[in-house]
């Protein structure tokens, strides 16, 4: 079987496509026959040697991706949960099954340091598996562990937000576009920022309420304080990190939540923590979510028929290219490597 491999120098370049034997399931396992993975900004900095609770080392050896969708070929001994021809998704962490997140959870993650999707057969553990919605295709299925699944967390477990809040997304990102699906769902408000009025369009026929272009108003907090007649958002999604954060502390109401899911703007401007004093804003970091999350939000979207925004499609022997579209920021919503 084909499978892909990145490993030092790292980059783009490093992304090779290799011809490995055929695993097979052992005790507790399941073998899955990968037909679509998709791209998080997680495994652009896993390419280029830059993810991971401690640095890549020379020697490592990667196959890269956390979020796929297959079918079960064989499963190993004592396995209860699936059988061959079951649909399944894989997922992020692959030992964070319920409760909050802890050290031995989050170390658990595919991609690195366990083997990701990133390849036609894997094996998985039974408990990192899920069965997923039929109405969805097998690219739809593959978009949700990740960023579908981080944005569902930070609005419903983490904000616990109610009909008739605020909520602001940050770009049209995969987990931006769920979150607007999701919180539109919902019946919340929303406001999404891009710097493309083009995507901002698309934003506006998913449900967006109110979208604002950054690159032609920076200062984004004010037409969110506009928004919402002076009060703020109730919740942000924060993907910028230090490149937008500022703009976010603006943003917020008193008593507000701010999701940090990301970095993709930079470093920016140092970050001063009184600021959360005066308005007692929540900021917390978010990291994807637990499998009993993921099921709850696949009843939702099974019940409200929420079909995720696949843009763009490669085989799976072009990630170079996929990799390349997602640094261009060339996608709205989400990128697919078909098997």
């Amino acid at each position: 079987m084909r499978a892909l491999n990145v490993s030092a120098p790292w980059g783009l370049d490093a992304i090779q496509v290799v011809e490995k034997p055929d695993p097979t399931p052992g005790p507790g396992q399941v073998l899955v026959r990968m037909k679509a993975v998709s791209l998080n900004y997680r495994d652009l900095l896993m390419v280029n040697g830059m993810h991971g609770r401690a640095p890549a080392q020379t020697t490592d050896v990667i196959t890269p991706f956390s979020d796929g969708c297959g079918y079960v070929e064989a499963v190993g001994e004592g396995v209860t949960r699936f059988k061959a021809g079951d649909r399944v998704a894989t997922l992020f962490f692959q030992g964070w099954i319920s409760g909050p997140p802890s050290l031995e959870k989050v170390v658990t993650a595919l991609g690195f340091p366990i083997p990701g999707a990133g390849a036609e057969l894997q094996t998985f553990s039974e408990h990192g598996l899920s069965k997923v919605p039929e109405f969805l295709s097998d690219n739809e299925v593959a978009t949700l562990p990740c960023a579908a699944l981080t944005a569902w967390r930070g609005l419903f477990y983490d904000a616990r937000l109610e009909p008739g809040d605020t909520v602001v997304l940050q770009g049209t990102g995969g987990v931006s576009i769920f979150g607007l699906q999701f919180a539109h769902a919902a019946g919340l408000r929303t406001l999404i920022t891009s710097s493309s009025d083009a995507k901002l369009e698309r934003a506006k026929e998913l449900g967006a309420d109110h979208v604002v272009n950054y690159r032609a108003t920076p200062a984004w907090s004010g037409p969110v304080r506009e928004a919402t007649h002076g009060r703020g958002a109730d919740f942000i999604m924060e993907v910028g990190g230090g490149g937008t954060i500022q703009e976010s502390m603006r943003a917020v109401r008193i008593g507000g939540h701010i999701a940090v899911i990301g970095v993709v703007a930079g470093a920016g401007d140092p970050f001063n923590p009184a600021a959360l004093i005066g308005n007692s804003a929540k900021l917390q970091g978010l990291s994807v979510g637990s499998r009993d999350m993921f099921e709850s939000m696949c009843r939702m979207m099974d019940l409200k028929k929420i079909f995720p925004v696949v843009d763009k499609t490669f085989p799976f022997t072009e990630a170079k290219a996929a990799f390349s579209a997602m640094a261009a920021g060339e996608h709205f919503g989400k990128i697919v490597l078909e098997f």
